[in-house]
C-alpha cells in the first residue's frame, strides 16, 4: 500500500511538472521580446524636422505597430548611403538627394513628404538691404560649397536680370550664420526659416528673407522626405505599412498638439535649446501639411519640374523613372 501511494505522488509530481514546464514553454514573450527591431538614420542632428518620429516613439505609436524603433545620426556617409546599404531601415533625405541617387542607380524611395513646401531660402541681415536676387549682385554668399547652390544662385539672379559674375561664392561649410554674418565675412546665405529664421527672432536680429520656393516653383520642392529602399519595399512591405502608419500619426499629433510635440523633443534630445524648439515646432505645426489633402503626399508634378531642372543643369546624366523614386502608397 505504501509503494501504491509512493508511485501515485510520483507520478503526480511528474505530471504537475510536465504542466508547469509546458505553461513556461507557452508563456507568452515580453512586448519588448516581441517588438521588431527597425532602425531609422536622422539626415542631421535632431531637429523639428524629425519631431514626428520621436512623437510615435514617446507616444507609443511604434509599439502600437509592433516596433522598437532605434533613431540614429549618420556617423559615417550619409543617410542615403545607409539606408541603400541596408543598415537602416528607413531614413530622413531630400529630394535633390533621392534624385542624383535615382540618376546613379541607387535604388532608395522618397515614401513620404516631412513638409509640404520647401520652407528655405536666402537670409541677409537687415542692415544688407538684400531684398530680391538683383541684391546679390556685389555681395558675398556662404555656403557648403556644392554647385547646385551656385546654379541655384544663377537661376534666380537671371530671372531677376541680373549679373551672376557679380557675387562672390564662398564655402563656409558649417560656419556659425549670425557669426560669419555679423563679423563681414558673408552678406547671406541659404537657411531654414524654421529653424534659423527662428532662432534670429529670438536673438532679436531682423533678417531679410527671401523665400526659394515662392521666388521659382521649381524650386519648391520636398526638403526632406523618408526613404526607404527597394528591397524592403520588394521583400518587406508589411514593414513599410506599420511604420509609416505610425510616422505618420506622430507628425498629425505633432500638427495638433505643437507644445507637448516640442516637449517630446526636448526630453528626447535635451541639449537642444528649448526656446527654439518650441518656437520653430509652431511654425512647423502649420507647414507639415500645409495644403495638401494628408500629411506626407507628394505630388509629381514637383518631382518632375525639379527633376527636369537638375537635368537640364547637368547635375544628372538622365532623366530619372519618377514611379521609382517616390511613391504615396503608404499615405492613406
Amino acid at each position: 500500500m505504501k509503494k501504491t501511494v509512493n508511485k501515485l505522488v510520483s507520478v503526480f509530481l511528474i505530471i504537475v511538472m510536465i504542466f508547469a514546464i509546458t505553461a513556461c514553454s507557452n508563456k507568452p514573450k515580453s512586448q519588448s521580446e516581441s517588438l521588431r527591431k527597425v532602425t531609422v538614420v536622422l539626415d542631421w542632428t535632431p531637429n523639428t524636422n524629425h519631431t514626428g518620429l520621436y512623437v510615435a516613439d514617446a507616444k507609443g505609436f511604434f509599439k502600437d505597430q509592433g516596433l522598437e524603433v532605434e533613431i540614429i545620426q549618420p556617423s559615417e556617409g550619409t543617410s542615403d548611403t545607409i539606408v541603400a546599404s541596408g543598415k537602416a531601415q528607413f531614413g530622413i533625405s531630400y529630394q535633390e538627394s533621392v534624385t542624383y541617387a535615382r540618376a546613379a542607380d541607387v535604388p532608395i524611395v522618397s515614401i513620404a513628404a516631412v513638409i509640404q513646401h520647401n520652407t528655405s531660402g536666402f537670409a541677409s541681415l537687415k542692415e544688407k538691404n538684400i531684398l530680391t536676387p538683383k541684391d546679390f549682385e556685389g555681395k558675398v554668399y556662404g555656403g557648403w560649397g556644392s554647385e547646385v547652390e551656385e546654379a541655384t544662385i544663377k537661376y534666380l539672379m537671371e530671372q531677376a536680370g541680373a549679373d551672376f559674375s557679380k557675387v562672390t561664392i564662398m564655402t563656409t561649410g558649417d560656419a556659425d550664420f549670425f557669426q560669419a554674418s555679423a563679423s563681414g565675412q558673408i552678406d547671406f546665405a541659404w537657411i531654414f526659416e524654421g529653424w534659423t529664421g527662428i532662432e534670429a527672432k529670438l536673438k532679436g536680429m531682423e533678417l531679410n528673407y527671401i523665400d526659394l520656393g515662392k521666388e521659382a516653383p521649381v524650386f519648391d520642392y520636398y526638403t526632406p522626405v523618408i526613404i526607404t529602399n527597394e528591397t524592403v519595399l520588394k521583400e518587406d512591405k508589411k514593414l513599410v505599412e506599420s511604420f509609416m502608419k505610425a510616422v505618420k500619426k506622430g507628425y498629425e499629433y505633432a500638427i495638433e498638439n505643437p507644445e507637448d510635440a516640442a516637449d517630446i523633443l526636448i526630453k528626447a534630445v535635451p541639449e537642444l535649446n528649448q526656446e527654439l524648439v518650441k518656437e520653430s515646432q509652431k511654425f512647423l505645426a502649420e507647414r507639415y501639411q500645409a495644403d495638401a489633402a494628408a500629411w506626407g503626399l507628394q505630388k509629381e508634378e514637383v518631382w518632375q519640374r525639379y527633376t527636369d531642372w537638375m537635368f537640364e543643369n547637368g547635375f544628372i546624366d538622365k532623366k530619372i523613372d519618377l514611379t521609382k523614386a517616390f511613391t504615396n502608397e503608404f499615405i492613406d
